[in-house]
């Protein structure tokens, strides 16, 4: 069981080649000790973004703060404050916050996935060791 509030877990820079003004917050993660699912929360600054990439699992998104696009392959899909994204495996995508003030979204993915894919933790946008997860 974990409880706590979000701003007790550390908010980190992605220091990911392709991503600019973006931070993140592994709210729920194999640390905590959860067997399935990740949360993760990310704050994107004005004129900010995720880096553009695809792996093999999927992304649930919440959106809670801002405004931005969810950048594919078939253009920019807009979206705002309390839409929900699914992002299928394998789609190429990246986040970017459009608006004025800070972008914020949840972000799940399944560790089941990761764990197929390497048999150690992987960073969720590219090759590399995640910080927390």
């Amino acid at each position: 069981m974990k409880h706590t509030h979000y701003t007790d877990i550390p908010l980190e820079e992605v220091a990911i080649d392709g991503a600019r003004k973006t931070k993140m917050r592994w709210l729920v993660s194999q640390k905590d000790g959860a067997p399935n699912f990740a949360m993760r929360l990310f704050e994107v600054e004005p004129g900010g973004f995720t880096p553009y990439h695809s792996h093999s699992w999927e992304h649930e998104n919440f959106i809670l703060e801002g405004k931005g696009a969810l950048v594919t392959e078939d253009g920019d899909i807009p979206f705002k404050p309390g839409d929900v994204i699914y992002v299928e495996p394998h789609m190429k995508h990246n986040y970017k916050n459009t608006g004025d003030k800070v972008l914020k979204f949840l972000c799940i993915i399944t560790l089941e996935k990761l764990r197929k894919v390497e048999k150690k933790t992987v960073n969720p946008f590219a090759t590399g060791t995640a910080n927390n997860c």
